[in-house]
């Protein structure tokens, strides 16, 4: 039996009353491809900007990259989707550290994390996800890069750590899309301040900028990746680490670590929401 992905957009709003109601629906996916949802985020409540609330009324997807259990279902990740203006697979395993603890496992309790930050500031947040299960795969790249679309996201962050062998590589890069007529010409300078903001955050965290891709300076721009291309929202996609490196594996293992991380996302889209 064909195993679907679990629901696409979880929305967990802490205010109480009409301001949280909200609708999730997911469509059957089509042929070859993947499932997709619907959010209906109801923005007509007041919007409180006291003090210690500074995002209520900004809406933020958190996208948790790839699923735990992915691996054990190849022909559907490996099923090309579309990237924009290209073709790709559906997804990936994703990494893991030299002791076998899952990118997927790591970016999912860094999610969570940044979420309950987020939500303390105020903010609504959408995941791609609702698990982190070895027995569900997806979704795919063209659900997650069309994500918060709808919803007229503020924000969408694509949540990833690297996997690179290069010896002593460690440290952070950010991925904005490149502009592409027709697909990302539209949210290129805003992704890119966006880039820029979250770079700050995690510099500010005390995290490195990678020394062994895009420069040195922690931005890299992409024009193939379908996360970023199919958005219409400011986006970026963040490598918060090397899981190869052992200094680094110690961290993201550890959760003092990942809430370290979680801080450092939430201080980037503080910078860029303000």
């Amino acid at each position: 039996m064909l195993l679907r992905p679990a629901v696409v957009l979880t929305s967990l709003l802490l205010t109480a009353g009409p301001a949280a109601a909200k609708v999730v629906s997911v469509r059957p996916p089509a042929s070859g491809g993947s499932a997709g949802a619907s959010v209906e985020v109801d923005r007509a409540a007041p919007v409180d900007r006291s003090a210690g609330r500074p995002l209520a009324g900004k809406v933020i997807v958190l996208d948790p990259g790839h699923q735990l259990g992915n691996s054990r279902f190849p022909r559907q990740i490996n099923t090309l989707v579309s990237a924009g203006p290209s073709r790709k697979p559906c997804n990936t395993t994703g990494t893991a550290t030299n002791a076998g603890y899952p990118e997927a496992t790591f970016v999912w309790k860094v999610a969570l994390a940044a979420r309950r930050q987020l939500e303390a500031q105020g903010a609504q947040v959408l995941f791609t996800r609702g698990t982190n299960s070895r027995s569900q795969w997806g979704p795919c790249v063209d659900v997650r890069g069309r994500a918060g679309n709808s919803e007229g996201a503020d924000a969408k962050v694509s949540i990833h750590a690297d996997g690179s062998h290069a010896r002593g590589a460690r440290g952070f890069h950010v991925i904005a899309p490149a502009s592409v007529r027709g697909w990302t010409d539209d949210i290129a300078a805003p992704s890119r301040s966006l880039a820029l903001a979250m770079r700050g955050g995690l510099g500010t965290g005390g995290f490195p900028r990678a020394n062994y891709i895009a420069g040195g300076d922690g931005l890299d721009f992409r024009s193939d990746l379908g996360t970023l291309n199919l958005s219409d929202v400011p986006t970026v996609m963040v490598e918060l680490g090397n899981m190869r490196n052992a200094a680094e594996a110690r961290r993201m293992t550890r959760r003092a670590g990942q809430a370290a991380y979680a801080r450092a996302l939430v201080a980037g889209l503080g910078r860029f929401l303000g």
